[in-house]
């Protein structure tokens, strides 16, 4: 039953599922999905290879993705971003503590992270 996939929807889904796989993937509303039957299907839908979808429409969701991850905005890049910089929790908590973030004793290195994007 399984349709053929390109290289790039396959890397996309394989990207999804990764995401998926360390608590990284989430729904349009920000909440965390932990069924492994709709990380599938989100992974499915990014890659343009709905059952769901025309045509047209895989063919953009498939390109709205690739720009996506050329940019860098997926969940996965952003936390091997983080590693490759090799940025401790020790070296995020001195950046926040100069810029001055409240609550930031309590924030662990992903809250770090994220707080100091946002400010």
């Amino acid at each position: 039953m399984a349709m053929h996939q390109s290289k790039a929807q396959k890397e996309t889904v394989g990207r999804v599922m990764h995401e998926f796989k360390h608590g990284e993937l989430k729904t349009a509303g920000g909440r965390k999905v932990k069924n492994p039957k709709q990380a599938i299907a989100i992974g499915l839908r990014e890659a343009g290879a709905s059952r769901y979808e025309n045509k047209e429409k895989n063919r953009e969701n498939l390109k709205r993705t690739k720009r996506r991850e050329r940019s860098g905005a997926t969940a996965k890049e952003a936390s091997e971003g983080a590693r490759d910089r090799g940025t401790t929790r020790s070296e995020l908590y001195s950046e926040a503590r100069r810029r001055n973030i409240p609550g930031r004793s309590k924030m662990n290195k992903r809250q770090l992270e994220r707080a100091l994007h946002s400010h």
